[in-house]
């Protein structure tokens, strides 16, 4: 033992000499607003909690960390010296990536890091999975293309068992490609927003912003998991799909638990639907957010899932009114516009604690529901939702508007006073909408906190509304569709959606379409020492906090007086958190201010008023 004390002492040296030097060669950039989160995020300790909670394996490996990066003009060759560090995975653009710079459409971002490969047995293959990377990627291993991505916000994942060497460093280069422009979807993203900061653009996400992982996994694998909770009926329908040559008929095995008990099991085959009942079915609600596991074992791959028995509807109440119905009863859904920003991490939130707090804060806030707004959050962001109880309209971050968006021409004929729908401007604009969406749709689509699919923002980039309402229908047949969220109502999907600043408005519902108000109040109120920038905006400004909750008040009110009159179905407010220029937030943009009396708001929120005097 006395032999062996030596190396132990040297091996433990050497480690914590690389990470002083790994502390030493990355700080953020200085001189911004940063939330109290950015202190905890180190190059060894970069957003560590496996990043799909909803196709869980024991093994795998983070790549977070501190890569090197170049960037190159758009059309050059790969650099043969990367000299900088960044800190994946925070976009470029972002203080706490280290490095707090735009990228344009004519430059390609390149990353390179080493790893070893983990031991390949049994004839394992070894995946790279990338949460997201916006927008265009191209994955080289030791100099092999092992994949290409188009898409800022799906996850995909590359097969790199041919390219990698065993007992050495393998060699990761990613070069990243975006324009942030045209008809490629983006959301609120806004480059010329870096130099001059306002209005509802933002700072742009370039490169990668979601968590890098290794894999190890059996050739005989599960490649998906679809769950379909039936909560009307007690039933839950399980599709796996899987990959890798096993002989057909190979059993699916499928087992349900209750709190750690097996509650349900079921065999079945890759591909086909299976049908379980749950007896004494706990249904999911935010009130009760109960959640079952779900463990699958198809050969000696094992993954881990979990759903929430619940269903959403349009139908009618006892007054023959046409509402929402959460597990076949009538639900009020108040809810913030949550934009998914931050001021230190862009799009990325500086640590999963901190990603959690947005929606704690809206639970406490009174809420039961969050509109993402033309983002699409990393996986755990869901997760949280499901497990804490907070309903999820989900939008489809938008292409557009303007010259070039994937669709153009919707909107009211100022002659005749008809509303006609807007058209694609390119078959490929068309093309990779509809895949990002489909992305979308099928990637979250296992989440009980996701009740409504919204296909398009206002008119921006809208076109082929009724088609493309439908075919979502078609995707996913067990959620609300709302195919324009404020914007020109061309008559399809669950929801007719009204915008009002300061609002609210309730739209008259027709066609079985439950109304609702997907946007109103917008109240500013900047927070000296806690603002993006000096100036600021809101939709309509007030002086202090008092005044902030009492003017907060009456507009919750009149939305509950139109729920009560003109069969309004659902609240959001603009919004969570400031964002940047804007500061509508009920929260300031570093999270450390609370501008709303959070007492009177939830309860307001909640539908609880204070008697009139």
């Amino acid at each position: 033992m006395s032999d062996s004390l030596p190396v132990v002492c040297l091996a433990l040296f050497a480690f914590l000499l690389l990470r002083e030097c790994s502390a030493a060669e990355y700080k953020p950039v200085a001189g911004h607003l940063m939330t109290r989160w950015a202190q905890d995020v180190t190059p060894d300790n970069v957003l560590p909690e496996y990043p799909r909670p909803q196709l869980v394996r024991e093994q795998w490996q983070n790549l977070n960390g501190l890569w090197e990066y170049a960037v190159s003009a758009r059309e050059a060759a790969q650099p043969a010296l990367m000299p900088d560090k960044i800190l994946v995975p925070f976009c470029i653009e972002s203080a706490l990536s280290g490095v707090k710079r735009p990228l344009t459409a004519e430059e390609c971002l390149w990353y390179r890091r080493t790893f070893k490969a983990p031991d390949l047995t049994g004839g394992q293959v070894l995946l790279l999975h990338f949460g997201a990377v916006d927008w265009q990627a191209k994955v080289m291993v030791n100099g092999t293309l092992v994949g290409q991505h188009k898409g800022g916000y799906d996850p995909f994942t590359c097969d790199i068992t041919a390219a990698v060497k065993p007992d050495a460093d393998n060699e990761l280069i990613v070069a990243v490609l975006d324009a942030t422009g045209g008809w490629q979807p983006r959301g609120k993203q806004k480059i010329e927003t870096i130099a001059t900061p306002k209005g509802i653009r933002y700072t742009p996400c370039s490169g990668i912003w979601q968590t890098v992982w290794l894999e190890a996994v059996p050739a005989a694998r599960v490649e998906t998991v679809r769950i379909v909770p039936n909560a009307i009926d007690g039933t839950v329908v399980v599709t796996v799909q899987a990959t890798g040559g096993l002989p057909a008929g190979r059993p699916v095995t499928l087992s349900v638990l209750e709190s750690g008990t097996l509650v349900a099991t079921a065999k079945t085959t890759a591909g086909q639907p299976v049908t379980l009942t749950i007896p004494a079915a706990r249904l999911w609600s935010p009130e009760q957010p109960f959640l079952y596991d779900l463990r699958v074992e198809y050969g000696s791959d094992v993954v881990n899932s979990y759903f929430g028995m619940r269903t959403i509807a349009v139908g009618k109440d006892d007054k023959g009114v046409t509402r929402i119905l959460l597990n076949n009863k009538v639900i009020f859904q108040a809810g913030f516009l949550d934009q998914g920003y931050w001021p230190d991490g862009i799009y990325t939130a500086p640590t999963d604690a901190a990603l959690r707090y947005d929606i704690e804060m809206t639970k406490k806030f009174g809420m039961n529901m969050a509109r993402k707004h033309v983002k699409v959050e990393p996986d755990r962001w869901y997760y949280w939702c499901d497990k804490l109880g907070l309903l999820v309209w989900q939008d489809m971050p938008s292409a557009g508007p303007g010259p070039g968006a994937v669709g153009s021409g919707a909107g009211r004929n100022k002659q005749t006073g008809e509303m006609a729908d807007g058209v694609a401007v390119s078959p490929a604009g068309n093309e990779q909408f509809q895949a990002e969406l489909k992305a979308m749709v099928e990637g979250l689509g296992n989440h009980p906190s996701i009740v409504m699919w919204i296909v398009f923002n206002e008119g921006w980039g809208q076109y082929d509304t009724p088609r493309l309402t439908q075919w979502v229908k078609g995707l996913d047949p067990s959620r609300l569709v709302n195919n324009a969220s404020g914007g020109h109502d061309i008559p399809a999907g669950d929801i007719m959606d009204a915008h009002l600043y300061p609002g609210p408005f309730a739209p008259k519902p027709t066609d079985g379409r439950a109304a609702v108000c997907g946007e109103f109040g917008g109240l500013g109120l900047p927070i000296p020492g806690h603002t993006w920038v000096q100036k600021t905006w809101g939709y309509s400004g007030v002086t202090n906090s008092k005044e902030l909750t009492d003017r907060y008040l009456e507009l919750i009110q009149r939305a509950y007086q139109l729920r009560d009159t003109e069969a309004l179905c659902a609240l959001v407010y603009t919004q969570t958190t400031d964002v940047e220029t804007e500061c509508n937030g009920a929260v300031t943009y570093d999270r450390e201010v609370l501008k709303l009396d959070i007492e009177k708001a939830a309860a307001a929120n909640r539908g609880i008023f204070p008697p009139m005097p």
